[in-house]
């Protein structure tokens, strides 16, 4: 029996966010409405400077963290901007759950941890009874991504570079299987 709960995890620079991005694009390409938040690395050159947030069904795009940033908490080199994080993030999560049938969270983290409505937004998401794709940061240390993992009706892929081509096909099928048993 599938879960309900699909969980990408693994080591930084794994390639999650790209299975995530391949699995969301798949499932709407199967015609399954997707709606959520996604998270990628903004870089300048080689460097990585920042990560940038985005509404996966408006297009909607903010800023979740830039070392250059003077304002926000701290994660590493990065300050968070609790903001956009709320006003992109975790309102994309907030109307997904109301009308579509994959809700989609790029990603559970230390950044996103940070900000209490988007806690609270995840939470709802995942004791909701719709099928979810999220990414889970594999060292997060924060209650709600340790009990995500953990969950009865979870289940956790861990992303390698080995199977990061194939992987989204993996997380395709695992999702379309539970969306098919619940029609």
């Amino acid at each position: 029996m599938e879960k309900r709960l699909l969980i990408l995890t693994g080591s930084p620079g794994a390639g999650k966010t790209t299975v995530f991005t391949r699995t969301v694009e798949a499932l709407r390409a199967q015609g399954y409405s997707v709606g959520g938040m996604t998270s990628r690395e903004v870089r300048r050159g080689e460097i990585r400077v920042g990560f940038e947030i985005e509404d996966l069904t408006s297009g909607k795009k903010g800023w979740l963290s830039h070392a250059e940033f003077e304002f926000g908490p701290r994660v590493g080199r990065y300050h968070v901007n609790l903001q956009d994080l709320d006003k992109v993030g975790t309102s994309a999560i907030l109307t997904a759950l109301k009308s579509y049938d994959v809700l989609a969270i790029d990603e559970i983290g230390p950044m996103e941890l940070l900000s209490q409505r988007f806690k609270e937004a995840a939470q709802k998401v995942l004791d909701s009874n719709k099928a979810v794709l999220a990414v889970v940061h594999q060292r997060a240390k924060d209650k709600l991504a340790f009990e995500t993992k953990n969950r009865e009706d979870a289940e956790v892929l861990t992303v390698t570079a080995e199977n990061r081509d194939t992987l989204s096909a993996v997380a395709t099928s695992k999702v379309v299987a539970f969306l098919e048993r619940c029609r």
